[in-house]
């Protein structure tokens, strides 16, 4: 039989699952152009990426786990099953797009999963329609402004370097391209690690093992330890599609699309509002291909990446939902006791 205690515990490691998920499906995200450039090694470039999210949290704070924790789902009607359906739900959307090779959204896929499992569990009454309108608007806000950002940003960079030789300008930018990756990566952690730590938290005072939600120094080591080895292990289908079917990716369009998203992703964090990676670095793509010819841009791909932003949190509801269901018979048969 599965008391609460137990059945928080694994809850726990579902989470850090999931998280290690996170970084492997979205290590595309941070080390896609940067490969694809060739400044860097696969290898060189995961380590890096994984370095860079390992920090993120401890440099810019938990203010997006606060938002996960208490701005969604109102934390009197949240349980311990109904985390676990919304993190099985996430889990389970993550595995499909990775194999389909669709760069979506895991923080998207998991504010999904709380809803539908919320909504199975209380129903709509339990959903703060304030936080999900503001996520659900910056899946549209977030890419547009990584696009907008690139697009200003290649713009500037093609005026400065209007005079200098290909083959220096590339050299310049295949260095610079190191520190924008590292930039990213570091947004990208600071960012994707901390909806994890929301949820963490949310499982111990669910459970009643804490009497407050608080966001502790070991969850935030556990989950930036998780998102990191999932990254180093990453996800090179995405990184295909991120890299080369979107649009053609040199050092200079990678530096511009990477500094442009780590300022977008940094500044959300800032603010505590819980958006995509996976949409801003792709803004920032569509963004630099944009500038050198709309021609230029692979739309029938794009549009493929933008459904899937679309259905990501409609279908993890939806599984969550069934999922909570799903535990919810397994208790009524007596194989769970909370």
């Amino acid at each position: 039989m599965i008391d609460i205690v137990h059945l928080a515990v694994i809850v726990i490691a579902v989470a850090l699952l999931f998280d290690f998920l996170n970084g492997f499906h979205d290590a595309a995200n941070a080390v896609a152009t940067i490969v694809v450039t060739r400044a860097l090694t696969p290898l060189q470039a995961v380590i890096m990426a994984a370095i860079a999210n390992f920090i993120g949290a401890f440099v810019f704070g938990v203010a997006i786990a606060n938002t996960v924790g208490k701005g969604i789902i109102d934390i009197h009607y949240i349980t311990v099953p109904l985390i676990l359906a919304a993190l099985v739900g996430a889990v389970v959307w993550n595995i499909l797009t990775w194999i389909w090779g669709l760069p979506t959204s895991s923080s998207h896929a998991l504010i999904g999963g709380l809803i539908g499992s919320a909504i199975a569990a209380a129903g709509w009454k339990s959903v703060i329609l304030g936080g999900v309108i503001k996520i659900f608007l910056f899946i549209f806000i977030a890419p547009l402004l990584g696009m907008l950002g690139a697009m200003i940003f290649t713009t500037i960079i093609i005026w400065l370097f209007r005079r200098a030789q290909p083959g220096i300008a590339n050299g310049i930018f295949r260095r610079l391209q190191l520190i924008s990756a590292a930039f990213y990566s570091l947004g990208h952690g600071t960012n994707d690690a901390q909806k994890t730590m929301g949820v963490i938290a949310l499982t111990l005072y669910s459970a009643h093992m804490v009497n407050s939600f608080h966001v502790s120094s070991w969850i935030i080591l556990s989950c930036q330890a998780a998102i990191a080895l999932g990254t180093a292990f990453g996800g090179w289908r995405i990184v295909r599609t991120m890299g080369t079917r979107i649009t053609k990716i040199r050092s200079m369009e990678g530096f511009c699309a990477e500094s442009a998203s780590a300022l977008v992703l940094l500044g959300t964090a800032h603010f505590g509002i819980p958006v995509s990676t996976t949409h801003v670095i792709s803004g920032g793509i569509f963004g630099v291909g944009s500038v050198e010819g709309v021609g230029k841009v692979r739309w029938g791909t794009a549009r493929k990446i933008i459904w899937a932003w679309i259905l990501t949190i409609p279908a993890t509801a939806l599984c969550s939902w069934a999922v909570y269901h799903l535990l919810s018979l397994l208790k009524h048969i007596g194989a769970f006791n909370f």
